[in-house]
């Protein structure tokens, strides 16, 4: 089952959702031009289910589609998931500006 995320603000999160439960989250905290990433948790009945992976796409996507702040991952998670997905790494605090 896929999950359903949605940003908290009010627990300024991403949280991710199956059915009724709280599957995990991505914490966060906001500056004027800068989000940073601080923290990834998903419950371990849920991890392996790709929870994690759909937190981060879709955070980043949010993040993307705002185009207001920069990313700064301080959370090893979402870290490693820009990592391993470059296409991401412009949304980096100090990546160089599209040229596009």
């Amino acid at each position: 089952m896929q999950p359903t995320i949605v940003d908290n603000p009010e627990r300024t999160r991403f949280e991710a959702r199956i059915g009724d439960q709280l599957a995990g989250f991505a914490e966060y905290q906001l500056a004027t031009d800068l989000i940073v990433f601080s923290h990834t948790e998903v419950d371990p009945a849920f991890e392996g289910n790709g929870v994690g992976s759909a937190l981060a796409r879709t955070a980043l996507d949010d993040v993307r589609r705002r185009g207001e702040r920069k990313v700064l991952a301080t959370c090893p998670f979402i870290k490693g998931w820009i990592d391993r997905h470059p296409d991401y790494a412009d949304l980096l605090y100090g990546a160089a500006a599209r040229t596009s």
